[in-house]
């Protein structure tokens, strides 16, 4: 990932304040549409808020900046981006400069992961309340009232993620220390979460990183599905290939669960919360067929 210029700081690291922002409403710029939701739940509907990738249907790895997008990120008051090389491109962006007083948020920051970790950090239940609590200390807020309206929406919002905590401490309970696998370790923090042993990483990442796999990696991948020693194969539906649908048929021959995840939050899921909700509910259902 490239080194942002000097003048490019995390949020967290700033500890900047809304004070340093306009007090018209606020231009706000997602590098994702997860970010961009949640935002726009904070900020209410007097922000403009803009995703830069919100299509489910597209590979978020083949996606190119142009000028269009250069400009909203130039104009914006705030930007908010995932970090730890997820979204480099971004920084690319933003070293090009910006308004006078641009906050700008990096997530990985304000949860500490680090440059080589699993970027999909957005499945990590922690992320997303660490992101509430930034905006309602940031959010430029002209009138008193304001920065009370952003806390009560932050915490509602974490409120809110009340069924998905005790959705997953419910899967947690009923299938411990459970063996899975994925063609892509995008649902890893999550699986993390429910205390799923995770099989194939070191394929998973080749594959996240446009890499052949091995043909050991492969080798075994394929025997944690037609041993069933993975329970569930979690596969990218957003970001395909020939490797990973060859597996993806394996797993249906050998009659293990497909739970279908992806890296965009999509259309028919309003908030990120119903998002997540999904995606648990597709992991119960997997595993209630598997028991049948």
């Amino acid at each position: 990932m490239e080194t942002p210029l000097p003048v490019i700081v995390c949020l967290a690291t700033l500890g900047l304040t809304g004070s340093f922002l306009r007090a018209d409403n606020p231009k706000i710029v997602a590098a994702e549409n997860f970010y961009g939701g949640v935002a726009q739940q904070i900020a209410g509907s007097g922000a403009t808020v803009t995703s830069i990738l919100s299509n489910p249907n597209q590979d978020p790895h083949e996606f190119t900046t142009d000028a269009s997008t250069a400009r909203a990120v130039a104009d914006a008051d705030v930007v908010i981006y995932s970090g730890i090389g997820y979204d480099s491109w971004m920084d690319k962006l933003l070293g090009t400069g910006g308004k006078p007083g641009r906050v700008v948020i990096c997530v990985a920051d304000l949860i500490s992961a680090k440059d080589g970790e699993n970027p999909h950090i957005w499945y990590d239940p922690p992320t997303m309340p660490a992101l509430v609590d930034k905006l309602a200390t940031t959010l430029p807020a002209p009138d008193p009232t304001d920065r009370t309206l952003y806390r009560q929406r932050a915490d509602d919002f974490k409120a809110s993620m009340k069924p998905v905590l005790d959705q997953i401490v419910s899967i947690k309970a009923a299938h411990p220390n459970l063996t899975v696998t994925a063609t892509e370790p995008v649902f890893g923090y999550m699986a993390g979460a429910l205390g799923f042993k995770m099989l194939n990483y070191d394929f998973q990442v080749n594959v996240m990183n446009d890499t052949e796999p091995t043909a050991q990696q492969t080798a075994a991948f394929e025997q944690s599905l037609t041993s069933h020693s993975a329970k569930i194969l979690f596969y990218n539906s957003q970001v395909t290939d020939p490797t990973t649908d060859r597996l993806k048929k394996i797993a249906q021959t050998a009659g293990v669960p497909i739970v279908g995840v992806t890296e965009t939050q999509p259309l028919e899921h309003k908030t990120y919360v119903e998002w997540m909700l999904a995606e648990l509910h597709d992991v119960e259902a997997g595993l209630a067929a598997q028991s049948r």
